[in-house]
């Protein structure tokens, strides 16, 4: 993945739901001003999450659909991604 220069537009579309999309920029419309940029960075580490997870899941349904095993990491993670969603429902995402 290329180094981009993110913008409040480029993270609300790599977050790619509607939902934490809204969260995004309602954070950020009320963030102080003091407090606008470590918003701004920890949303940017958000984006750039979940774009690398959509990236190595194309890897792997394009291996699988050659017909390979995954290798070794991209190890089963359903366990910790369910417990990583159950703490952002219930603590928020960062």
């Amino acid at each position: 993945m290329s180094e981009q220069l993110w913008t409040i537009e480029s993270i609300r579309d790599a977050l790619g739901n509607p939902a934490l999309a809204q969260r995004f920029l309602s954070e950020i419309n009320q963030a102080p001003a003091h407090q606008i940029l470590p918003v701004f960075a920890r949303w940017e580490r958000i984006a750039k999450d979940t774009l690398a997870a959509v990236q190595r899941g194309r890897e792997i349904a394009a291996a699988e659909a050659r017909g390979e095993q995954p290798a070794e990491e991209w190890a089963d993670a359903t366990d910790r991604v369910l417990a990583d969603a159950e703490r952002i429902r219930t603590r928020g995402a960062a």
